[in-house]
């Protein structure tokens, strides 16, 4: 049975925050709020979580382009390999903040995604994501969901979401209305930095 669980932004219990990440710690799925859009994600170190959210989206987990959310820069090293001063400039202005960089990954990638070059990283400017991931210790693999509505991209409402998805996920998190607008991903493994789309974050940070 799916949990739906209140939390506030601006004052977040750690009671709440331990309920989650315990969920994640045993493997579950959880869909919470981030700067952007809802997300759905799980435990990085975990592999049958990660098979459930590809097997959802359905894709083949080693094809999926999900974003490793993290606390902080300071998880960058582990699955990143060795970035120059510019790029590390541009991180620095953008984060937190709703922007999914795109970088070179090195050879400490989960087994899932070893054979891929690149790692999408995302640190939201949200309290709720970031104390979760801050709690448990690594970060998140995540992915946004989508609606079926053709005007809106994205749910929005948690209560909505959490009738839609209660079947699939072990816990979606009320942390008030989300956006409809995704993040603004930005690759940064190559010479220069390329739009691949853009979205809630702004360019000016380039």
């Amino acid at each position: 049975m799916s949990q739906f669980i209140k939390i506030y932004e601006d004052k977040t219990s750690e009671a709440a925050i331990a309920k989650v990440v315990k969920v994640l710690k045993d493997g579950g799925l959880i869909i919470y709020p981030t700067d952007t859009v809802y997300g759905l994600g799980c435990d990085i170190t975990n592999s049958k979580a990660l098979e459930r959210i590809a097997k959802i989206k359905g894709i083949k987990l080693e094809k999926a382009n999900f974003s490793f959310v993290c606390h902080d820069l300071s998880n960058l090293s582990d699955y990143v390999k060795q970035i120059d001063t510019a790029t590390f400039k541009i991180l620095k202005r953008a984060l937190p903040g709703p922007y999914t960089f795109i970088l070179p990954g090195n050879n400490n990638l989960p087994k899932e995604f070893k054979k891929k070059t690149t790692v999408g990283i995302r640190v939201p400017d949200n309290n709720i994501a970031l104390e979760i991931v801050k709690m448990l210790g690594n970060p998140i693999v995540s992915t946004s969901i989508h609606d079926d509505d053709e005007v809106l991209e994205y749910s929005t409402d948690p209560e909505l979401i959490f009738e839609k998805w209660q079947d699939l996920v072990d816990m979606v998190i009320d942390g008030g209305y989300g956006d409809n607008i995704g993040s603004t991903i930005i690759d940064l493994s190559g010479h220069e930095p390329e739009v691949i789309r853009e979205g809630k974050g702004s360019l000016d940070i380039l």
